[in-house]
């Protein structure tokens, strides 16, 4: 698994792509959740459905790829940077896979660039806009980067991305992503926080998704749980659901054969 990079005007965006030069073969785009990478992926990567080509962007700050200065930082940026890498890479249309944090980036780019969404996978994350509750959360999760830096964010947060069976079970994973989590800077992950914090609600865009839908939740997602992705789903037209069972807020990494059945049957019927 290598890193690609492309370069957009002083910007580098770091990518992993499964088949750089299968440039006929149709695309899917895997947005990472926070505080991680494209990195977070290895699994799907891996085991790439057959007849399809798989690109998992590092959004800007994170793993290989630049941070921008951004006077204004918005969940837009990072729809940016995935149009970015399609137009740089020539592609039409792709599907989108946004999980956790990559949803919202993926409901951006509903609102920039519909056009280039073939179909989309909603991943462990929500339609609306923080809580007054969950604002709080994040400036404390700002005052902590401003304290330790990631690795006080890889201390805390694993508690919450993990299902109880995993984190009982799978003593691995959870040092793999608190490892992820230190690998980022500290910018990356400061700016990350800010842009969920000012995200606009996007409920009232379910309804007008007019491309091929699957929402996937952890059944022990305790961020955002099934109630939120069933009531997801129900808004979206023609939406497909499914929950993982034995699975938290990072069903991708928890139970990756079961995320990649869901998504290759999905992908098989587009």
């Amino acid at each position: 698994m290598h890193r690609q990079y492309v370069h957009v005007g002083s910007r580098t965006i770091a990518y992993f792509d499964t088949a750089p030069e299968a440039v006929s073969l149709p695309v899917m785009v895997l947005v990472h959740a926070f505080p991680l990478a494209g990195t977070m992926w290895e699994p799907q990567l891996r085991a790439a459905p057959a007849g399809w080509r798989l690109l998992a962007p590092d959004l800007r700050g994170f793993g290989g790829s630049t941070d921008a200065d951004a006077g204004n930082p918005s969940m837009a940026d990072y729809a940016q940077d995935v149009i970015d890498l399609v137009r740089e890479l020539g592609l039409s249309k792709v599907v989108v896979a946004g999980q956790s944090m990559g949803g919202y980036a993926a409901f951006a780019l509903l609102r920039q660039a519909p056009e280039l969404i073939r179909a989309l996978v909603l991943a462990d994350t929500r339609a609306t806009a923080d809580s007054l509750e969950a604002r709080g959360n994040r400036r404390s999760m700002l005052a902590l980067i401003d304290r330790e830096g990631p690795s006080g964010v890889a201390r805390e947060m694993p508690a919450t991305l993990l299902g109880a069976g995993t984190r009982e079970q799978r003593s691995d994973l959870e040092a793999t992503v608190r490892r992820i989590i230190k690998q980022q800077s500290p910018s990356a992950i400061r700016g990350a926080v800010v842009r969920m914090m000012e995200r606009p609600d996007s409920t009232a865009l379910l309804p007008s998704v007019a491309v091929p839908c699957l929402v996937i939740v952890g059944e022990e997602d305790v961020l955002t749980p099934p109630d939120v992705a069933r009531a997801m789903a129900a808004s979206i037209p023609g939406a497909t659901l499914s929950v993982i069972a034995g699975a938290g807020h990072l069903c991708s990494l928890e139970q990756p054969e079961a995320f990649n059945t869901a998504v290759e049957a999905f992908l098989s019927r587009l």
